[in-house]
């Protein structure tokens, strides 16, 4: 493999360097969201439907708690893009070391709250009914898994800051591939039920980390840092933590977005609408694959771009990143809309479950083609670092959106009112961002180009 350099983000042409970045990126998405669909399709075949919905309970939690490492990860990338644009090594490498401190604090301390008040938080999260036991087996098992989780997505950002798309592509496949190994030992062959999966996917967080630890130790990683750089730094650890809370307040917000539809859709519909709304996520995680791979690429090209002030080449970036991502989003929808009874049968035989799934998961898709100005346009105010932009485009969608429109519509038209939601704040969220984004370019960015 040729080693890539930071500097590469700088001097190769924006369209050879965006697909160098998006694909490795799109296809460790791919993998570790087919690890997400297979791992359910195995729990829905071999276990049973209800436990489709029992994991759909404990992924908030799991993955609110680890998004700490990630929104850590993605706030201190930010920073080390941009001193590495600037050639500023030693901040580069004191970002670094607070990133690992603040990741291991942060998701020890919640992990024990946790884990203190699991069934208070199981019940809160929609499970509810025959669902509780299940997800409450598979919940404190994965729960100690969580942090190394963190750590993982931590340390994935950061290779991709470096330049070197490939070695992250390898840190999101190795996890995925090992789980559905251990999947197909621990649930089919041994027969351990809820408690194999959960231990097949903390065993796998494991094995990627160890793949993480062994890039920065090696000579592939260009952060060589010492136990200097791991002492809090308060100016930098305050950076991190303004970026860093935009994609943890986003994961917040997922959080509560499950935390209200697996409770109003139990009451609604029962376990049947839960289990439909975890296929739909579920195939939201998948489909979405490649849009989210051209953010991702998109994040390190933007932020050294803008760090070393190559101004022309940040607005390239912007709209490459668009087309291309509007492209994408564009064949996923008709993807879907054509074939979603084919797609829900993989998951399960429950006819009553097929019935509904098939119908919701279109409403789900129905406005995707037009995402990409939201995802790309929040993505760019967090690269340059400015987070409270990034944050409030970040929770547009969702947080000023989607949560009110599923307490309200279902007032009016119930069951159908909670995925015309989805369609609405889509197509809301993305008029917002775009005159956002617009007004920036125009204001900010348009003028310094020389």
């Amino acid at each position: 493999m040729a080693k890539v350099s930071s500097v590469d983000l700088g001097s190769q042409p924006i369209s050879k360097l965006l697909v160098k970045q998006a694909v490795p990126a799109s296809i460790g998405i791919l993998v570790m969201s087919l690890n997400i669909l297979v791992d359910t399709i195995f729990v829905g075949n071999w276990i049973g439907s209800i436990a489709i919905a029992a994991i759909n309970v404990v992924l908030p939690v799991s993955f609110f708690i680890a998004a700490l490492g990630m929104s850590i990860g993605i706030g201190g990338s930010s920073i080390i893009s941009r001193a590495l644009g600037a050639d500023n090594y030693e901040k580069a490498l004191k970002t670094f070391g607070n990133q690992i401190t603040l990741t291991l604090v942060l998701t020890l301390s919640m992990v024990f709250l946790g884990l203190t008040f699991a069934n208070s938080i199981i019940d809160s999260f929609g499970g509810k009914g025959d669902i509780f036991e299940p997800a409450k087996i598979y919940y404190q098992i994965v729960l100690y898994g969580v942090p190394v989780l963190a750590l993982c997505m931590m340390g994935n950002t950061v290779i991709r800051a470096e330049g070197k798309p490939k070695f992250a592509m390898y840190a999101m496949m190795i996890p995925s591939v090992s789980n559905l190994l251990m999947d197909y030992i621990f649930i089919n062959l041994l027969d351990f039920g809820m408690e194999g999966a959960a231990w097949a996917t903390t065993l796998s967080y494991v094995i990627c980390f160890l793949f993480i630890l062994w890039f920065f130790i090696s000579k592939n990683s260009e952060l060589k840092i010492s136990f200097s750089h791991f002492g809090f730094n308060f100016p930098i650890v305050k950076e991190i933590s303004s970026l860093g809370f935009v994609t943890l307040a986003r994961q917040a917000v997922v959080s509560i977005t499950y935390l209200f539809m697996n409770n109003i859709l139990y009451d609604l519909g029962g376990e049947v609408s839960v289990t439909s709304y975890a296929i739909a996520g579920r195939m939201l995680m998948f489909a979405m694959f490649p849009v989210l791979g051209v953010t991702q690429g998109f994040l390190p090209i933007a932020g050294y771009n803008y760090g070393a002030a190559n101004y022309h080449r940040v607005r390239e970036t912007i709209n490459t990143a668009i087309k291309y991502a509007a492209a994408l989003a564009s064949l996923v929808f008709i993807l879907l809309m054509v074939f979603p009874e084919s797609i829900s049968k993989m998951f399960t035989s429950d006819t009553a479950v097929l019935a509904q799934s098939s119908h919701d998961m279109r409403w789900v898709f129905a406005a995707t083609p037009i995402i990409a100005w939201q995802l790309i346009g929040a993505a760019y105010f967090q690269a340059i670092g400015k987070a409270t932009p990034a944050l409030l485009l970040t929770l547009c969608r969702q947080g000023f959106f989607f949560i009110p429109l599923i307490l309200i519509l279902p007032k009016f038209y119930g069951e159908l009112g909670v995925w015309m939601s989805f369609p609405i704040s889509d197509v809301l969220a993305t008029i917002v961002t775009a005159y956002f984004l617009n007004k920036e370019i125009r204001k900010n960015l348009v003028p310094n180009i020389i």
